[in-house]
């Protein structure tokens, strides 16, 4: 299963960067979330290579669900995808974007690629092995290593979105004395943790699933965890009553490898 996740990350991700190159043209979603030809032309890339390898699993993706396509997760198993993570990271050209493809079963992400396109590199994780891929200028895999996220460091360093920083952040790492912090865009900041680059990754503001499903699993595997309001981790499939509301994450916090629990988890979480 993981080759065929690379295969088509892979495929999506040059696609992505040939657009790149160019001046995309850039549209606005109903939520008022730009998009471009590059999320599109990548989604249609995953789609096909996953519906011709795992026909009977579902795939819930970013755009679909936009335009109020939503299969049947009643099967607990199905992937979630996100073609382009970091629009705006893509918009501005700062290279901080990801192709994201997760495999949920029973609301648990148990396989997952992270693939950056403009910065050569790719991350996946399933059944407890995480590793980092080099990737080649012709867009194939050149080289792997095995990963795992870190004992918190002294002093502790947290990573940050880029383009959805908040005050309650800044409040919380205060609170809790970390004075160090990185920022980056997309589903990087859970690969920054999973390769023991940081510690710990807090958010505050709205995510959906397919934003953090491939981080997430890739993190799990490296031996780190997420965690959402009520201190347990994250839960994927959620559906409510209205599209709005479906797939959407709880704040959560993101944590490398850890003894003992560290000081604001389980706890309410700014905005809850």
């Amino acid at each position: 299963m993981l080759d065929i996740l690379e295969k088509a990350a892979l495929e999506a991700g040059r696609a992505i960067l040939e657009i790149y190159a160019t001046a995309p043209k850039i549209m606005v979603k109903a939520d008022n979330s730009p998009v471009t030809e590059a999320d599109q032309r990548a989604e249609e890339i995953i789609l096909r290579h996953l519906g011709a390898a795992f026909p009977e699993i579902p795939v819930v993706a970013e755009e679909c669900v936009a335009a109020g396509i939503v299969p049947d997760i009643g099967g607990e198993v199905f992937f979630l995808v996100d073609p382009l993570d970091g629009t705006k990271e893509f918009i501005q050209q700062n290279g901080d974007f990801t192709v994201n493809i997760a495999l949920i079963r029973q609301g648990v992400p148990v396989a997952g690629i992270v693939y950056a396109p403009a910065k050569d590199v790719a991350y996946t994780g399933i059944e407890g092995r995480a590793e980092k891929l080099e990737i080649g200028p012709d867009g194939t895999i050149t080289g792997r290593k095995r990963i795992f996220a870190r004992l918190p460091a002294t002093p502790v360093v947290a990573v940050a979105s880029r383009s959805h920083h908040s005050a309650e952040i800044e409040t919380y790492l205060d609170e809790q004395g970390i004075t160090g912090c990185r920022y980056s865009g997309s589903s990087l900041k859970f690969c920054l943790l999973a390769e023991g680059d940081a510690d710990i990754y807090p958010r505050f503001t709205r995510t959906m699933e397919w934003d953090t499903a491939a981080g997430d699993a890739v993190l799990r595997a490296a031996g780190g965890v997420t965690l959402g309001a009520e201190g347990v981790p994250l839960i994927y499939g959620k559906i409510a009553d209205d599209t709005e509301h479906s797939f959407a994450n709880p704040h959560f916090i993101a944590f490398g490898r850890r003894l003992t629990p560290v000081p604001g988890t389980g706890t309410r979480m700014p905005g809850n």
